[in-house]
């Protein structure tokens, strides 16, 4: 019915040289025919699909000269017939298509809707469509990868994998419960605790990759801090390429946060320049030293700077987030513990210091593989784990009914990741993150 036909514009807000309109449903093509008029005499409803078709679009008080494309189901993004028209880019132009769309029977589409019916026509995976949204709102290289590897449906061919186990051992503990006279070989519970320790290892390396996967995301969070005047703003500028910070010989110049975003190997990371933490200081200092520490606490990585060898300024925090810093190495020779050695004037060891910092982050793990960035990816994959363990402990001690629960449970949950049994909540919440064209 044409009631089902839905329309947004799919291209950014905004001036630019083409917009497209897109028309996804049942009756899309006919809504096409009231707006469209092609030159050269062909039929919209003869128009050969994947072909561009030259035209004039028809709206409300203008017509544009533009293209149409026309889609037939089920090849294409949606799995339904899909049309675009393709206009001038001027806002005005895009938005009154837009309107002669609606005034010839389609509704606007809701946030995500053409996605949303590309999954449920089985076009795509849910976890496919949360990598197709990453991608678009990447802000990194790093993080561009990772939603691609997702889109294209690396995670879910994983988790099918696993799934595909389950059944098969599933099967094997049905047949051995319901039909227990056959003269047939029992489920051999050695193998069976070997093949789940298999899959179970498949997901807890999954949900490994988890803790680098967050940085992907988000990006990595670096506090510079040490005592006033060691060259804390000196660094953050030499690394981001420009005067960002005031460079002052008067210590205490840096009574407040100041951030700058760089990129390490395609991550972004998040630089907070700090004030000096010293003693005695006045009251204004002060409050910039308070907000220091507690930079300091929730930072991923902290780069303590010192040019004596005292780093005391990082005090409590962890050594698995600590760089230590010697600076101004280009007028002291370095002594003492610490990291790398570096000079803000003539640049020596910054990139040792950028190579640290990646490290820390994703301790030498290639960011060309798979990571699980998705925070609900992430839980469903730990409950899994964890039910497929309680199988494994389980099967000298129960029953193989009981044991079979478990194994049931685990595939539901993930099945959450690829949609097979996602509820209508998570789905909704997965396409409340898309734009209204996609």
């Amino acid at each position: 019915m044409e009631d089902r036909v839905i329309t947004a514009i799919s291209t950014p807000a905004g001036t630019g040289g083409v917009a497209i309109i897109r028309l996804s449903g049942e009756g899309a093509l006919g809504i096409a025919e009231r707006v469209f008029s092609p030159v050269g005499g062909t039929k919209v409803k003869d128009f050969t699909p994947r072909m561009m078709y030259a035209g004039r679009i028809l709206c409300d008080g203008f017509s544009d000269f533009g293209y149409c494309v026309y889609f037939r189901a089920p090849r294409s993004f949606t799995g339904e017939d899909v049309v675009e028209l393709h206009c001038h880019g001027g806002a005005e132009v895009s938005r009154g298509v837009l309107a002669a769309t609606v005034a010839a029977g389609a509704r606007l589409a809701e946030r995500g809707e053409f996605t949303k019916r590309a999954f449920i026509n089985g076009k795509l995976s849910l976890a496919s469509a949360e990598g197709m949204i990453d991608m678009i709102n990447a802000e990194s290289l790093a993080e561009v990868r990772a939603g691609s590897m997702l889109y294209g449906e690396k995670l879910s061919g994983e988790i099918a994998g696993v799934q595909q186990t389950l059944k098969e051992i599933l099967a094997g503990i049905a047949a051995d419960i319901d039909y227990p006279e056959e003269d047939v070989a029992g489920t051999d519970l050695a193998d069976v605790g070997k093949r789940l320790g298999s899959v179970a290892g498949v997901l807890g390396r999954l949900a490994d990759s988890y803790s680098a996967g967050k940085f992907i995301k988000s990006g990595v969070s670096v506090a510079i801090c040490g005592a006033p005047n060691v060259g804390k703003s000196s660094l953050l500028n030499t690394l981001l390429g420009c005067e960002k910070a005031i460079v002052s010989p008067i210590a205490g110049t840096t009574r407040d946060v100041v951030e700058g975003t760089i990129a390490i190997d395609g991550v972004k990371f998040n630089l907070f320049d700090t004030a000096g933490i010293r003693e005695q200081a006045g009251e204004i200092e002060a409050i910039g030293i308070d907000r220091a520490k507690k930079i300091l606490s929730s930072s991923d990585v902290v780069v303590c700077v010192s040019e004596t060898g005292d780093f005391s300024a990082a005090d409590g925090v962890e050594e698995e987030r600590l760089i230590r810093v010697f600076g101004k190495s280009d007028g002291v020779k370095p002594f003492g513990r610490y990291d790398v050695a570096l000079s803000s004037v003539t640049g020596e060891g910054i990139e040792e210091l950028k190579k640290l910092l990646a490290g820390k982050s994703f301790g030498g793990r290639s960011l060309d593989s798979a990571y699980v960035i998705e925070e609900r990816h992430y839980a469903a994959l730990v409950r899994a784990r964890d039910k497929l363990k309680e199988a494994i402990a389980g099967l000298e001690n129960f029953p193989l009914d009981l044991i079979s629960l478990d194994l049931r449970e685990a595939w539901r949950i993930l099945g959450e990741i690829t949609g097979e049994t996602a509820d209508e909540e998570i789905i909704s919440t997965v396409f409340e993150k898309f734009c209204v064209g996609k």
